[in-house]
């Protein structure tokens, strides 16, 4: 099981080929790299990201998911029959991607890393317990959209995916300045 864990610090690098380092915009020559823990800050609060595998033939499949940050670790979840498993079962190698839609401002941040089955009910717990703190009532109340999600974990109706980051990205947009830091792990 992936276990980052909150003191792992990832090296950080800018990529002025992809920032406004290069571009001649006022402001342009300030532009540092993002923070990892800004980054996490944000994976924390993202509700919806976007989980890209590979099926056996090569093709990819893209769709969205909710997911947890917990402890260095990306969580989400999928039913055993749904092809983001099928295909993680080959391999396990994804990537998760979340942000926004604006040209001139927000984080996107993709984490590419490998998605480890979850079956440690201790772990499972931590889980579920940064499910219902990040989406409240959307798990807690018998009226919400994924109420229920706990007990699907604990009695396996679902499978638990843990992705530790081995390389993440940011793509920054500040009023027409931009950003492209890599974290490798």
């Amino acid at each position: 099981m992936p276990k980052n864990g909150p003191a792992q610090q990832p090296t950080t690098e800018l990529d002025a080929r992809y920032s406004s380092a290069l571009n001649p915009r006022p402001g342009a020559a300030n532009v540092t790299a993002t923070e990892w823990a800004e980054a996490q800050r944000q994976l924390k609060a993202a509700e919806i990201f976007w989980v890209s595998t590979v099926r056996p033939d090569g093709r990819l499949h893209v769709t969205p998911v909710i997911a947890a940050w917990h402890d260095g670790v990306l969580y989400f979840s999928t039913g055993k029959e749904e092809q983001k498993a099928k295909n993680l079962a080959h391999g396990g190698h994804c990537a998760l991607t979340t942000g926004g839609n604006s040209l001139t401002e927000g984080l996107d941040l993709v984490v590419e890393g490998k998605a480890e089955p979850v079956a440690d009910p201790a772990v499972l717990e931590e889980v579920i317990a940064a499910y219902e703190a990040k989406y409240g009532p959307h798990i807690t109340s018998s009226e919400g959209t994924f109420h229920g999600i706990g007990d699907a974990f604990r009695k396996g109706d679902v499978m638990v995916f843990a992705v530790a980051p081995a390389t993440a990205y940011g793509f920054g947009r500040d009023d027409g300045l931009y950003t492209h830091t890599r974290w490798a792990f």
